[in-house]
């Protein structure tokens, strides 16, 4: 019943985002939630790894360090075009580049296993994008808006430790002293994050009704742009650097999906609540696009014969959210 749950979260999305579009004053109030829902969310994430996650990376150091720089160099270049494209205003324009700039999202572990990749590496490369945005996301940001949109370089970057980088190392270490004490739960940090994403959407989309009329097919059309340049970008440059198919695979689909909750807690906390609306979106749109994806390329054959499986409970957590 929770993997059920869990995988229509972009169905509940969906649904809970119209209930706070017509309701808003029961959602809008309620944007001290989100800081503390998104480091549950990472909290969730650390528990389901181990330290054998990261290890993998000493097997292809290469592919890892190409991954990381293609998701800090194609997503944020891919958000500063789009906004250009489409002469955003400058709140938007914020909302779209800070989304560009966060790491991975945790459901593109899930859509790469059903896209036949290499499920390790997913995890892998959403791990050290996770990791590392401390000190990418703040200055990317800075570096792409830096000279329209005032930037607290510092204040973002204690904000990405203590809503990120804390809460996965306390799982990571909740995971390692105490993983067969929580195996039995463990089925249900997946759906906690998925109800906690859901929510966060709709007390974004909840503050900003007044806005969507009038901003909403803007802000999904460069949703969409973005998302897409990632997904192509990542898969093209993999293939252009000679990697295999399933290596193309897992690094197009980690470049195209963001942790969109993360740029959502960001904007609320050093922006404003119009530049958290990208990341709204965006968060329902990926795991939509991600799933059409992967339901294409599960169709074709791979030659690669050591494609990864999916892991059964440590590995993988099947959390489809931003």
């Amino acid at each position: 019943m929770l993997q059920k749950f869990t995988s229509l979260f972009p169905l509940w999305a969906v649904i809970l985002s119209a209930v706070a579009y017509v309701y808003p004053e029961y959602f809008a109030p309620h944007q001290v939630l989100i800081v503390p829902f998104l480091s549950l969310i990472m909290l969730g994430m650390g528990v389901t790894l181990s330290v054998d996650n990261f290890l993998a990376v000493l097997k292809k150091p290469s592919v890892v360090i190409l991954g990381t720089l293609m998701k800090y160099t194609i997503m944020p270049l891919s958000a500063w075009v789009v906004c250009y494209v489409l002469k955003l205003p400058a709140d938007l324009m914020t909302g779209v580049i800070l989304l560009g700039c966060c790491p991975g999202g945790t459901a593109s572990n899930v859509i790469c296993y059903l896209a036949k990749g290499d499920v390790a590496l997913s995890i892998v490369l959403t791990s050290v994008s996770t990791l590392l945005a401390f000190l990418a996301t703040p200055f990317l940001t800075w570096v792409f808006i830096g000279q329209t949109v005032e930037v607290d370089v510092m204040g973002m970057l204690v904000s990405v430790v203590n809503v990120v980088v804390v809460p996965v190392v306390l799982g990571l270490a909740i995971n390692y002293f105490f993983g067969k004490q929580i195996n039995a739960v463990r089925e249900i940090f997946p759906a906690i994050s998925a109800a906690a994403i859901v929510i966060i959407i709709a007390v974004i989309i909840g503050t900003n009704s007044a806005n969507l009329e009038q901003s909403g097919p803007l802000v999904l059309l460069a949703v969409i742009l973005h998302n897409g340049l990632g997904l192509a970008g990542g898969y093209w440059v993999s293939k252009a650097m000679k990697l295999s198919e399933i290596e193309a695979r897992t690094i197009a689909i980690d470049t195209g999906m963001q942790n969109s909750g993360l740029s959502v807690a960001l904007a609320i906390k050093h922006f404003t609540a119009v530049a958290a609306l990208p990341g709204a979106i965006f968060s329902i749109w990926h795991n939509l696009s991600g799933a059409f994806l992967a339901g294409h390329w599960s169709k074709q054959s791979v030659s690669d014969p050591d494609k990864s499986k999916m892991p059964s409970k440590k590995g993988i957590h099947s959390k489809k959210l931003g």
